[in-house]
């Protein structure tokens, strides 16, 4: 009976167990100061780095992304930046890419090369030179691509590595594969195991997952999320957020996938950024000082940044104005003034509509007079630093003045505006060269602008451009380039392109309408026989080593996302769809053309051609007299001024021509590149800088002084790109 029976219990004996460690605040305190770069790790994006404060040891980040997004590709970043650039020992476990393909991600990020092509086994020169130098870090990246790969594997490895830094598993697969134990159901078990990893080695861990279902995420209870999400209004740029246990969203960033080098770049910031950081203390009730209105839309600005929406952001220009045109004065203080720099270069016409932003943060009423580093802009300096609005303004000073219309004199060394009458008059076409003052406010002409010319403004995303001060020898003040490449370019030059003559060597074959454009409306294709001004969709161009080829034309789209173009952009396109750079022609939703020509100023490219030949071997002053005759002459094919009189008014003419120019740069550049070259700059119709690692310039470009041809110079990395001389 268990009431008179003694009972005995017999107890395990307690085990010996080693006391665990406790560290003190002094500890953490002198963990954290000597922490720095080496316990933080990069995934070599500023922006991503500065969302998610790097990749911190002891912890477990997970990358959430849906398929076909590019989760992989910050893995690799990841692994790239630390073993190739820091030099420290990564272990890539990879249970979905193996050992070759990850191979060739990384040469073609590094490299710049073309992954659809080095996947072929068809490498240039310069990408087997990369290949070579990554054969030789084979001491830094350790790829385990076996057969069934478990966490349990990967925790087992990464012990018996001597100065692991990182571990990167790529991928967790969110569906049920058999073959696959990091699938399905399996994650949170091996999440853990890889969450132990992290804490017992002291590294981080980092993990790539193919879903971003926030059911998922919370059953593998990470340390740190980060998930990318394309943005819909720009399907071009991915919207990272990053999350962390305990705390939620800690920060954010906008990355640009760039596919064709399997790689992601930090997407450029918004032009709003600086504004949305100026911002700040206003909208967070720190600072005071701005009326209800202001702050309003300040915080509106600052989310449409944050989500990476560019177009709220522009949206949002009007709404500035009405908030701050009653602001008479802004604090007197770093925050104010930081404000008032902020605002005015979200939008130079804040100026005339804001009092506040016409006098100092003080509200003193002095005006403020640019300092050296605010010089304003050249309007004949033909890098000048502009805004699109300076350009505007600039452009309708064209450089034209009273008698620039009348013919030159006999004898002239280069009658140039005489030779191009001539030709446009014995045109077989009979072409209407002037369009009456009466019909220039209707029709297909208030929809012609500058910005149809398509001229490029582009300088790679990898590649640092910076304006510098510069004194002529004349004594004027310009400002000019300097470009600093990345140590991941290696060794080389900046070799700099000037093309010869590139509006009158266009002049040899424009596709143009010599006679009015009528309204054709809607086509369901391009009409070989007919030229003019079309209305089209702007086609998605993913490639980073490229601009894109309507160049400056995508920057003023109109409500509906449309541009307008000019005959050779469109002729352009075709031919990208053709070779499979593209994969669509745009819809043309409005068009307005005539009968197609493109010999209308061949005469006078003819006659401009053959006496450049004879007097650039002359030089001095009958060389400058006949660039300044040739100049005058095309600027009249438009002038902007109603004062001004031409024997010429044609918009269409001039546009075409310059696109003419565009498109021939554009595509001479992108010659090169497809030939392996590295673009690093291209502007304007006649300027591009290349990377030249063995110091020559690209085959694709014939050097010499004749049309067509071009002036290659060469200048160390991080030196000033020197003024043409041409």
């Amino acid at each position: 009976m268990r009431g008179s029976t003694p009972v005995a219990v017999l107890l395990p004996a307690a085990p010996d167990r080693t006391r665990r460690r406790l560290a003190t605040l002094g500890d953490a305190s002198a963990e954290l100061a000597s922490g720095g770069p080496a316990s933080t790790l990069s995934f070599g994006l500023p922006g991503l780095d500065a969302a998610t404060g790097g990749l911190q040891a002891g912890r477990l980040t997970l990358v959430a992304a849906p398929p076909s997004v590019g989760g992989s590709l910050l893995g690799l970043a990841a692994a790239r930046k630390t073993a190739l650039d820091a030099g420290r020992e990564v272990l890539y476990a990879a249970s979905g890419p193996n050992r070759a393909d990850i191979f060739r991600r990384i040469l073609a990020a590094e490299s710049g090369g073309d992954y659809a092509r080095l996947k072929q086994g068809r490498l240039t020169d310069y990408e087997e030179q990369v290949a070579q130098q990554l054969r030789h870090k084979n001491h830094v990246l350790f790829i385990d691509d076996g057969s069934d790969l478990t966490a349990e594997d990967i925790a087992e490895t990464a012990p018996h590595m001597n100065g692991l830094a990182l571990v990167v598993v790529d991928r967790l697969q969110a569906a049920h594969s058999a073959r696959l134990p990091l699938s399905g159901d399996r994650l949170p078990a091996a999440s853990q195991v890889l969450a132990g990893l992290a804490r017992t080695l002291n590294i981080p861990v980092l993990a790539v997952v193919d879903s971003d279902d926030p059911t998922l995420l919370g059953l593998l209870d990470a340390d740190v999320v980060v998930r990318l999400s394309q943005i819909a209004a720009d399907p071009s740029r991915i919207q990272v957020t990053v999350t962390e246990r305990d705390f939620g969203a800690i920060g954010s960033a906008v990355l640009r996938p760039d596919l064709v080098h399997a790689r992601f770049l930090d997407a450029p910031p918004s032009r709003g950024t600086e504004l949305a950081k100026a911002a700040l203390p206003y909208t967070s009730g720190a600072q005071q000082g701005l009326p209800a209105d202001a702050t309003r839309v300040l915080a509106a600005l600052r989310t449409a940044v944050g989500d990476g929406d560019d177009t709220a952001v522009d949206n949002l220009g009007a709404s500035l104005v009405q908030a701050f045109a009653s602001v008479t004065r802004l604090p007197d203080d770093p925050e104010g003034r930081r404000l008032a720099d902020a605002l005015r270069a979200y939008d130079p016409a804040l100026r005339a509509y804001c009092p506040a932003l016409n006098t100092d943060a003080a509200g003193t009423g002095e005006q403020q007079a640019p300092t050296e580093q605010q010089a304003v802009p050249d309007p004949l300096e033909k890098n000048a630093e502009q805004t699109p609005d300076d350009a505007d303004e600039q452009q309708e000073e064209d450089g034209l003045a009273p008698g620039d219309e009348e013919d030159e004199p006999e004898g002239h060394v280069f009658p140039a505006l005489k030779i191009l009458k001539d030709a446009v008059g014995r045109s077989k076409m009979h072409p209407i060269s002037v369009i009456g003052k009466g019909e220039r406010d209707s029709g297909p002409w208030p929809l012609i602008s500058e910005h149809m010319d398509g001229e490029p403004r582009w300088v790679h995303p990898d590649v640092t451009a910076t304006r510098v001060p510069h004194v002529r020898a004349n004594g004027k003040r310009v400002r000019r380039d300097q470009l600093d490449v990345p140590d991941s370019f290696g060794e080389g030059t900046l070799c700099m392109i000037d093309r010869n003559g590139s509006f009158p060597s266009a002049c040899s074959a424009v596709p143009l309408a010599p006679n009015k454009l009528l309204h054709t409306g809607p086509l369901d294709a391009f009409d070989k026989t007919k030229a003019g001004i079309y209305l089209i969709d702007i086609p998605q161009w993913n490639r980073t080593d490229m601009p894109h080829p309507l160049g400056r034309i995508i920057d003023r789209p109109d409500e509906d996302g449309r541009v307008w173009v000019t005959t050779p952009h469109i002729k352009q396109l075709e031919k990208l769809v053709r070779e499979k750079h593209l994969g669509a022609m745009p819809t043309i939703h409005d068009s307005w053309t005539g009968k197609y020509n493109e010999s209308l100023f061949k005469p006078f490219y003819e006659a401009t051609r053959k006496a450049r030949t004879e007097l650039v071997q002359i030089g001095g002053d009958p060389y400058k007299a006949y660039k300044t005759r040739l100049s005058i002459a095309l600027r009249l094919l438009w002038p902007k001024r109603p004062s001004q009189r031409s024997p010429f008014w044609r918009p269409d003419w001039r546009m075409s021509m310059v696109a003419e120019a565009s498109v021939r740069h554009w595509s001479v550049a992108f010659r090169a590149v497809e030939q392996g070259h590295r673009l690093l700059a291209l502007r304007n119709v006649d300027a591009a800088v290349f990377w030249a690692p063995d110091g020559t310039a690209p085959a694709t470009y014939r050097i010499g002084t004749g049309f067509g041809e071009v002036k290659a110079k060469f200048v160390q990395p991080g030196q000033m790109i020197p003024e043409g001389d041409d």
